[in-house]
């Protein structure tokens, strides 16, 4: 019981100095891949942004063993912000979007080679966009449900 009371003062010396409830929250977020018949799941560091992945996997004899891919080129610890990872909706995508949500940058992961790997963080420059004149829409002929035809 004293146990107990101790880790409620603590809670409330610390509530008490300033230090908001989430601080005091694990770092990690877990998502898992939305491939569908893919068990593997995504850990990211919520301040660095590192990237790792495990999976089940078979091994005869036993039950199952864990299989863990650390962070490869790319997906190591970035520059300190509030990151997190964003499934798509695509039923066969094996991996992940990383996302920073103080710059709003974004990167794509996925497990390669045995180890998790992450393409560049970036994000949509709002200069070129308003620069950039809008796209042709191509012509598809009416009725058919044909993609669109080129001249």
């Amino acid at each position: 019981m004293r146990l107990l009371g101790s880790a409620a003062f603590v809670l409330a010396a610390l509530s008490f100095a300033g230090v908001p409830g989430p601080a005091l929250a694990a770092p990690y977020d877990f998502v898992p891949a939305p491939q569908t018949d893919l068990n593997r799941i995504y850990r990211i560091d919520r301040v660095t942004g590192e990237v790792s992945s495990c999976q089940y996997g078979l091994q005869e004899g036993t039950i199952g063993v864990t299989l863990c891919f650390s962070a490869g080129e790319g997906a190591g610890a970035q520059i300190p912000g509030e990151y997190g990872l964003v499934a798509s909706r695509h039923e066969r995508e094996g991996g992940v979007f990383r996302v920073n949500y103080r710059t709003g940058e974004m990167s794509i992961c996925y497990v390669f080679d045995e180890r998790v790997v992450c393409t560049p963080q970036t994000s949509p420059s709002p200069a070129a966009a308003m620069i950039a004149p809008p796209a042709a829409t191509p012509s598809v002929r009416s009725g058919t449900g044909a993609s669109p035809q080129r001249p």
